[in-house]
């Protein structure tokens, strides 16, 4: 194998410990060395000292955790190239698996250029992600809590979230409250309801007569205390991200154009690819790397799986989500797509084909600066009837007639 990188070091990280092995070749002899750091930041500096002192130009480690990215951080100070691998695509062969050996194996293969490097953003982005990735766990946690205030009310006979959208509206928080203020009588629970909601004063008399007992007010109260401390907790993180937002509100502004994408989107999303799209040749690359598009899967000429890869579920799960705002938009190209795609595919695989082509938008938006242009609903129909002209142009050229096109006068 042709060897690319003559001093070169491999680090296999732990939580507590970092075991890194140096490969120097010179004069066609290759040596190793191998050391045990701490991962406390004035054993990552001496790790830092002694790789620059011994020239090193490579430095390749495995994605574990999160605990690369103290050692990353320290060692990107320095002049040397870093390089983080998927795990998944360095494994070393069975069997012979040591901390040592680990990081004699991540040498070998990043001095002959074998290790694929993964998408380390720039630290602002990162920062960025950061804030987004939590903010969506405490959403979770979030609706988490609201399952477990319906729990309550089905323990209690109370079934309120079956005629209420959104138990945490302004008619549903109304009725929790007086409930655990001690109110029992159905009519006066009922007629805190807004005129908005749809189910009809007996039907709601009827799910407010129950059995609430102290217990579930207890419980209710607890975990409407929850609810309303992660609201303010996603309102402070909503300030800080948009404090830090400016060197990439210019992208964000791109991307709300398109349907289906606001801002909260348009935070995710550069978050988690940032505003540099040359780091990816390709905005199938970029599609590649999202995991929302089949996987290769082949052997003996047959297609055993077209299933998508895990790729960054951070970024795809909210592309879907915005996918779905965007079919709904009418008379818009995206809606179209959805909908040809359907109808022989399936609504999945529709709505899968959607987010690509949103990301593949965002891809050329951001590299080129541009805002969204619509292609309309109408651009498959025009594209059909200029591919069935070129068609029967060709058949009357292959048969020796030259045609003529001109088109009839209405």
């Amino acid at each position: 194998m042709e060897l690319l990188h003559r001093r070169c070091c491999g680090l296999d990280v732990h939580k507590e410990t970092v075991v890194a092995c140096l490969r120097l070749v010179a004069d066609g002899k290759v040596t190793t060395e191998v050391r045990t750091f701490q991962t406390t930041t004035a054993d990552l500096l001496r790790l830092s000292t002694w790789l620059a002192a011994n020239e090193c130009t490579h430095v390749a480690m495995e994605a574990t955790g999160v605990y690369w990215k103290p050692v990353w951080h320290i060692l990107d100070d320095g002049e040397f190239v870093l390089v983080l691998a998927n795990a998944a695509h360095v494994k070393n062969v069975p069997g012979r698996k040591t901390d040592i050996n680990d990081a004699m194996w991540l040498a070998e293969l990043l001095a002959h250029g074998l290790i694929r490097a993964s998408f380390v953003p720039d630290t602002q982005t990162q920062e960025m992600r950061s804030l987004m990735r939590t903010r969506k766990q405490l959403v979770r946690e979030q609706s988490s809590h609201v399952l477990r205030v319906q729990k309550t009310l089905e323990d209690a006979n109370i079934k309120l979230d079956s005629l209420l959208s959104d138990l945490m509206g302004k008619s549903g928080r109304a009725m929790l409250e007086a409930l655990i203020a001690g109110e029992t009588n159905p009519v006066k629970l009922a007629s805190l309801a807004s005129r908005r909601v749809k189910a009809s004063p007996e039907e709601l008399r009827e799910a407010l007569r129950g059995r609430v007992t102290k217990y579930h007010r207890f419980l209710l109260r607890l975990h409407l205390n929850q609810i309303d401390a992660l609201d303010a907790a996603m309102a402070t993180l909503d300030a800080q991200v948009e404090a830090d937002l400016g060197p990439f509100r210019t992208a964000v502004e791109l991307i709300t154009s398109i349907p289906g994408v606001k801002n909260l989107g348009a935070h995710v999303i550069v978050s988690e690819v940032g505003i540099d799209m040359s780091r990816f040749p390709s905005a199938a690359h970029l599609i590649s790397w999202t995991g929302i598009c089949p996987r290769n899967d082949e052997s003996a000429g047959k297609r055993r799986s077209n299933r998508l890869r895990k790729g960054a579920p951070w970024l795809k799960t909210t592309l879907v989500q915005c996918a779905w705002a965007a079919v709904r938009k009418k008379d818009s190209y995206l809606q179209a797509q959805f909908y040809r795609i359907k109808a022989r595919r399936g609504p999945k695989k529709a709505i899968m084909a959607v987010a690509a082509s949103i990301l593949t938008a965002i891809y050329h938006m951001l590299k080129d600066g541009t805002m969204y242009k619509d292609l309309g609903r109408d651009h498959f129909d025009r594209r059909s009837t200029d591919r069935q002209k070129k068609r029967l142009i060709k058949r009357l050229t292959d048969l020796g007639y030259a045609v003529t096109i001109k088109p009839l006068v209405a």
